[in-house]
């Protein structure tokens, strides 16, 4: 491929490229339906003057078969008379009308086909401007549904970032953390009063424990100070015993 060739494309190719960012639907469908109708006028006339032409053309054509019908009466008139080479004459005009309205017959048969086939692509047309101007609301209405979606959707691309909602972003995530701190926060608080409540009931079982033990050791083996269950407070055999002895002791020292 030659390098002429390949500029020659790269240039078609970005011309393309700029009529199609520039073209807009609205403004293209306003134009098309203008051409259509500019086409829709054009038709009308081409139909108008083929309609016109048929008619010059048949009035010919009856004015020839006229004629000719004319100079075939004179030709019989002048038989009738005796003049033979007057009704020849005759007759020879009769022939050249004749062959002319054959020739204006085989014309006007062709344009009544065109005319009729005028008059149906008139119809068509007539049919496909209509049809276009419908689906032309329908497109403007659709293209400015996607012109003002198009810029819902930029403003909020730009919203998206934008410092303002960054900002709401980050006070989004601060708050998040604050929530979390107080959730931890509450979990630990309700941990520390379930521990307290359980220490309370394991140290209450404790308690209970060793004052049941307290009262089974003093029951066994009551101390000094206490009076066993039972007694009136008068001495133990053993302690008259001792005490005698002790008051044996004083006499023997008096005495020395």
């Amino acid at each position: 491929m030659g390098l002429f060739d390949r500029v020659n494309r790269l240039i078609r190719a970005n011309l393309n490229a700029a009529v199609s960012s520039a073209e807009d639907p609205e403004k293209i469908l306003d134009q098309a339906i203008i051409d259509m109708q500019e086409d829709l006028v054009q038709m009308r006339q081409a139909v108008a003057g083929a309609i016109a032409s048929q008619k010059r053309t048949q009035q010919q054509y009856d004015k020839s078969q006229s004629e000719a019908n004319t100079w075939y009466q004179r030709a019989q008139l002048a038989i009738q008379k005796g003049d033979e080479n007057l009704a020849r004459e005759a007759l020879s005009r009769r022939k050249s009308l004749a062959d002319a309205a054959g020739s204006l017959k085989a014309q006007l048969d062709q344009q009544l086909t065109n005319v009729d086939q005028l008059k149906r692509n008139l119809i068509a047309l007539e049919g496909k401007i209509s049809e276009a101007k419908t689906k032309k609301d329908m497109l403007k209405a659709r293209a400015s549904a996607a012109k003002a979606n198009e810029k819902l959707q930029s403003t909020m691309n730009s919203m998206g970032t934008s410092g303002a909602m960054a900002a709401f972003e980050r006070m989004e995530d601060k708050v998040m953390q604050m929530e979390a701190r107080s959730q931890a926060a509450y979990e630990l608080g309700s941990n520390d009063l379930e521990n307290q409540f359980a220490a309370l009931e394991s140290g209450s079982d404790v308690d209970d424990e060793l004052a049941a033990m307290k009262a089974q050791l003093t029951g066994a083996a009551p101390s000094q100070g206490q009076l066993p269950a039972g007694t009136t407070g008068a001495a133990a055999p053993q302690d008259q015993a001792v005490d005698a002895e002790l008051e044996a002791l004083k006499t023997q020292l008096d005495q020395l």
